[in-house]
């Protein structure tokens, strides 16, 4: 008695989800297409300006260091505190926002770094930090 034996299944690629998505993504630019288009239909009259000024990015913070005897650095530079004052009204005129970290040492007495302080108020200075760093042995 013979076994009837099937033949094997020739695999086949089923196409279907492909052309779904092509189909797709092309309906999406076909409609992207179109609003952009509608834009296009206004006649705006667009304002004009005399002079216009490239934007930039931000300035730089302005670092300020107070050494254990009370020396003022900016960039390496002791600075008394009548030069930081313009420095920092200079800056603060250019870019109101400007940034200034004060950098103090850790045995610097606390009035050097408050006379810093007051001198990026007087200069109108309003975005002010203090550097500091994590001690390694500390737990929290």
């Amino acid at each position: 008695m013979p076994l009837k034996t099937e033949g094997m299944e020739e695999p086949a690629l089923n196409l279907t989800p492909m052309v779904d998505v092509v189909f797709l993504l092309n309906i999406f630019f076909m409609v992207g297409t179109q609003i952009q288009d509608t834009e296009l239909q206004y006649q705006l009259q667009l304002p004009s300006v005399a002079e216009a000024q490239p934007l930039t990015n931000l300035p730089d913070e302005i670092v300020v260091g107070v050494t254990n005897q009370g020396i003022i650095l900016v960039a390496g530079e002791p600075k008394s505190p009548d030069q930081l004052e313009q420095l920092l009204k200079g800056a603060h005129d250019n870019f109101a926002g400007q940034a200034v970290v004060i950098r103090g040492d850790a045995q610097v007495p606390y009035q050097n770094v408050v006379n810093v302080f007051e001198i990026c108020h007087k200069a109108q200075i309003q975005n002010i930090s203090i550097h500091t760093r994590v001690a390694e042995d500390s737990q929290r």
